[in-house]
Formats: structure tokens, sequence, C-alpha cells
């Protein structure tokens, strides 16, 4: 599939799983799709797997923003305290389309529980409330870590019950946007296929301790942290010369900050010399490097001291602060501002992948589980840049069903053109524009959502405090405001809270006098009036909605 097939997809609302080799253009086209949902004024979250994933679009964690955390499972307690958590329940809120990368790393029940979640805040009858849900990843690279749990079996996403739920249309890029006759992409595809084998080691031996051609010493990527950190501490401490610190500011809730700081590579206090190995780890806005661009410190400026990096490819750049934001509904919420480098003598494999290195010495005599090799190798732009210390068998495997699905998937993005070619243009522009104006609730105008100045309105729950004054019931309210009828009960219990709440006698009868005697007796005998306690106690017969009506009329209502 192209890209602009993708796309066209994408466009449609339809929930994707977007794959593709290393250097076929994934991140790119999520780039691109986020540009114009954000052109035209539609939610959109971006979230990865992994912090290191996260920073790569300017997001988050999938963890934090969707409130899971390290959860392994959730209860109806953590649902409810979720669904009370204002700022967990304005991400939902606000979401049209909420983005996924690195899904390979990625646990399934990681990815039930967020379903879960959605169901809860948004709509209990739809996969994922009704958000259009991007994946994108590559399942040859690296898969979920379980700490504690080495020995575990691996289980991917696509094994989730939300995946199956969700009915993605898979988008597999085939283009290959690297150099097409370089053997490098000889070696990767093997290994995709499985057949990586001693014809594979043939031109890697070509490699073997083969330098590099340039002035910078190529990036060492290991499997294990204790090697990286060593080399590193090693190499700067040979140096002559003073250190030069640069620490990174922070501004934003504490929680938030924390969070940037373990997804951000470039470490909170740098210490540099003149002579330093280097690498940016993010991109430039105006492109004069892109995160993995290699160079060395060359000395520090007069005026504000600076580093001064001498890249690979001859270029001289100042390397002033960058900043990682996260931010909510066009709003920044944490930001890290922090010299964008980090020590790059040595790198691991795990904190390698999505980078792309001019060059790299890679020793993979010490690779622990499949798909190590393919993401260290596919890091490198060609192989002239490769550097090949050692190598087990382990390397160059990648996990057995990941090969039996990767056929799936590709039979199923043939599928999903088929689909795309059978809709006439003018259809498929029509369809686009009502997903991105009626769903979306976006503007069709690039230039209107983006210049628009939002009238002041009155508060969404004094709106619906109005309506109760006239005696209007709450699904009526909800049909007219059109807005889910949790969402009335959210602004009730905040009406309730200020002290605003109007006499609501009348909602009464939205259930028979004896559900409603029950329900009120059980608040009534409950000690904090939480949900889930009294829904068990009545056997689950009433819903969440009718649990939270009868409780505003706890209290002496």
């Amino acid at each position: 599939m192209t890209q602009d097939e993708a796309l066209d997809i994408l466009k449609l609302g339809e929930n994707v799983f977007l794959a593709g080799a290393a250097g076929s253009g994934k991140t790119w086209l999520l780039n691109a799709y986020i540009e114009h949902l954000r052109a035209h004024g539609v939610g959109v979250a971006v979230t990865a797997s992994t912090g290191i994933a996260a920073t790569h679009l300017n997001g988050r964690t999938l963890h934090s923003w969707s409130g899971i955390g390290v959860r392994d499972s959730l209860t109806e307690q953590d649902l409810d305290k979720l669904a009370d958590n204002p700022r967990t329940r304005r991400n939902f809120e606000k979401t049209k389309v909420l983005v996924i990368d690195e899904i390979s790393m990625l646990h399934p029940y990681q990815l039930d529980m967020v379903e879960r979640i959605a169901r809860r805040m948004l709509d209990f009858t739809r996969p994922f409330g009704g958000m259009q849900i991007v994946l994108c990843g590559d399942f040859f690279q690296l898969p979920p870590v379980s700490p504690g749990r080495l020995n575990a079996p691996v289980r991917f996403a696509f094994t989730a019950d939300a995946w199956n739920a969700g009915g993605f249309r898979v988008c597999y890029l085939h283009e290959q946007h690297r150099q097409g006759d370089d053997p490098l992409l000889t070696v990767l595809q093997d290994i995709r296929d499985g057949t990586a084998g001693e014809h594979t080691k043939v031109p890697l031996r070509t490699r073997y301790k083969r330098a590099p051609a340039g002035e910078v010493r190529p990036t060492r990527l290991y499997a294990r942290n204790v090697n990286v950190d060593a080399i590193n501490l090693r190499e700067l401490e040979s140096l002559p010369g003073a250190v030069e610190e640069f620490v990174a500011e922070t501004h934003g809730p504490a929680p938030l900050v924390e969070g940037l700081k373990k997804s951000c590579l470039a470490p909170e206090r740098l210490a540099l010399k003149c002579g330093a190995q280097v690498m940016f780890v993010r991109n430039a806005t105006d492109g004069s490097y892109v995160n993995g661009t290699r160079g060395v410190v060359r000395e520090f400026d007069d005026d504000q001291g600076w580093p001064l990096v001498r890249t690979f490819d001859g270029d001289l750049i100042v390397a002033v602060p960058g900043e990682w934001r996260y931010e909510e509904n066009g709003a920044v919420r944490a930001a890290i501002r922090q010299v964008p480098l980090r020590l790059a003598w040595a790198v691991t494999i795990h904190k390698s992948q999505g980078m792309t290195l001019d060059a790299a010495e890679i020793d993979l005599g010490d690779a622990f589980e499949p798909g190590m090799g393919y993401v260290a190798l596919s890091r490198v732009r060609s192989f002239a840049g490769l550097k090949l210390m050692n190598l087990n068998d382990t390397a160059l495997r990648v996990h057995p069903d990941i090969l039996a699905r990767d056929q799936a998937f590709k039979e199923e993005s043939r599928q999903a053109c088929e689909f795309l070619r059978g809709i006439p243009e003018d259809i498929k522009k029509k369809r686009q524009s009502e997903v991105l104006v009626e769903r979306f609730e976006g503007s069709p105008d690039k230039a209107a959502a983006r210049g628009r100045r939002r009238k002041k309105k009155q508060p969404s729950h004094l709106v619906t405090l109005e309506m109760l004054k006239r005696g209007l019931p709450l699904p009526e309210i909800a049909r007219r405001r059109e807005l889910k009828l949790a969402t009335i009960l959210d602004h009730l219990e905040k009406l309730k809270a200020s002290g605003e709440l109007p006499d609501i006698g009348h909602l009464k009868n939205a259930l028979a006098p004896h559900d409603f005697r029950a329900i009120l007796a059980e608040f009534h005998e409950s000690a904090d009036g939480r949900l889930s306690p009294v829904r068990r106690k009545l056997g689950n017969r009433y819903s969440w909605e009718e649990l939270r009506l009868v409780r505003l009329f706890t209290d002496g209502r």
C-alpha cells in the first residue's frame, strides 16, 4: 500500500494498523495525518507505548494519557477512580482520534485496559468509545518488556480482545524510502522473511570490524546497559579539559514532568567536554539536524556557553536548548528544556529503537531476544555505515508468531486496498468530509480552524441547569444538547457540589418507585457513596447512570 492510499483510509475515519518495514515512511505518514487533523481543529491525542517513542511525535506515553499507569489489570474501583479523575476524563472526552505508536511494545492486556476505560468514559456500546484508533508499528521490532517475568511467554498486542473489537484496517506500507540497492535492505528482508542464514551472513561479514568512512566514530550499540554506561563514562573521562554541565529546566505539574523526564532522551544533567562524541536526540525545527544526527563537540560558544557540534556531514551547529512538551488540546501542560544531546559513544539497542544513525558499531554477540538484531541493523542509514563486532544466531531471528502473522497482515492490507478502490472518488471525498466535520467536529476550512476565535460561551453545566429548571427529563436534555447521558450527570453532580442543583424531583420518574427506593436505601447504608459496592450489592441489576441519578438524592435530597 502506498502512503497516499493509507492517508485516504485514515481520512475515512477507519481504525487503522499502520505497518511496514524500517524506512517505509510510517512516522512521516503519522505526522502528515496528525497535521491534517490539527489544521482542521480536530482533537487528536498522540501517544506511544514507550516514553522514548513518544518524544518522536511530541506526544506522551499511553500509560500516562489513559490513566492505566503501571497497572496490570483494572478493577471496577479503578474504573470509578479514573471516571472521577477530571484530567483523565478530559483526555478522553476531548479526543476524537487516538494515535498509539510503537504498538509492538504494548502488552495486549494494556490495549484491553485502554479500550475498557474508553467505553466507560465515552460510549459503552462502541469499541474504544467511538474514537478513531490509529496503531503504528512493526512487530519485527522489539516485543513487550515484562520486568520480573523473563520466562513469561511473549504475547503481542494483536492478540488483545480490543484488537478484534476495533475492526482495524491494515495499511502495510510497501514503498522503501531508503537507498534501493543497498545490501542492508536484503539483510533486513531476509530477517523479515525468516530465511536469514549463512547467505545472510556473507554480506554482514564484509562489515566485520570494518570502520565506516568519516571523521566521527560510529555509535556503539550494545544489548545491555552495563556495557553502554561503562563505555560512555570511560570515554568522557579520558578526554582532557574541564567538564561543562547543563541542567534541564522543567515546567508543569510534577507527575507530568516526571513522565517527560523518563521519556526524554536528553539526560537531566548533561556532562560534556570538547571532543565528546554526541548525538542529537530530537529533530530541529529548521531541519539542521534530526534525531540521531551524530557529531563531536568542538567548543562552547563565548556568549552563552552552548556546545558547538561538528556533525558527520561537516556542518557546525550550535546546540541550543530544545523543549520537550506535553500538550493537551493545544495547551502546554508540562515541558523540559535541555540541550538536545547525549553522550553517544554507545547506546543500548532498546534505546536506539526509532533512531536513524549515520554510522553504528553494533555488537550482537549478547543479543538475547528475537528482533534485537533487526532493530539494531535497521538503525543504520546504509550498509556503508555499519561496523559489526559480533553476531549470534538469536540476532538473526524474529519471533515465529510474527512470521505467520505478517503474511496475514499483508493479505489484510491488500483487502484494504480493494476496499478503498471500490469507493468512487466523489463518494470517497464526501465521506471524508462527513467524517471530518460531523464525526470529528472539525472545520472543513483549514484557515477557519486556525484563525477562528472562540466566543465566550456559557459554562456547559449552566446550560443543563436551565433545562432542569424547565422540568425536562435527562434523556431529553442529552438529546437536545447532543451529549452523552453520563456527561449530563457530570453536570448535575457539579451543580450539587456547588449548591446550585434545583429541585429534581421529576427525575425520579426515570425509575420504578420500588427500584428507586432500593437503590437509595443502599446509598444511605453506604459509608462513602461509591458506585461499585452499591452495584455489587444490588446484583448489577442497574446501570451506572441509574445509580448516579439516585445518588443525587442522598444527603437530604
